[in-house]
């Protein structure tokens, strides 16, 4: 019976790890881009452009993509408001 118990423990402690490590892979980790960094870039899921974008600023704009081995990454980094002359 102490047995049973104690393979069922050990079962669900290992299936709650499971668990934990999957959602955490899963999880993109946001960071800052820097020139000349170098990004594996696979497919863009999607970007935001700056906020002050029509401000003629430069703003921070974030972006969503995937990596050739299937991992979801998020970088922010700085880009030019739109100039156009009107």
């Amino acid at each position: 019976m102490k047995r049973s118990i104690a393979v069922l423990a050990v079962a669900a402690a290992l299936a709650s790890f499971g668990a934990l490590a999957d959602t955490a892979s899963n999880q993109p980790v946001s960071s800052n881009y820097e020139y000349g960094m170098p990004l594996d870039v696979a497919k863009v899921i999607s970007i935001t452009p700056a906020s002050n974008a029509a401000d003629c600023q430069v703003g921070t704009a974030h972006m969503v993509y995937v990596d050739h081995q299937g991992q979801k990454h998020e970088i922010d980094y700085r880009e030019m408001g739109n100039c156009s002359q009107q």
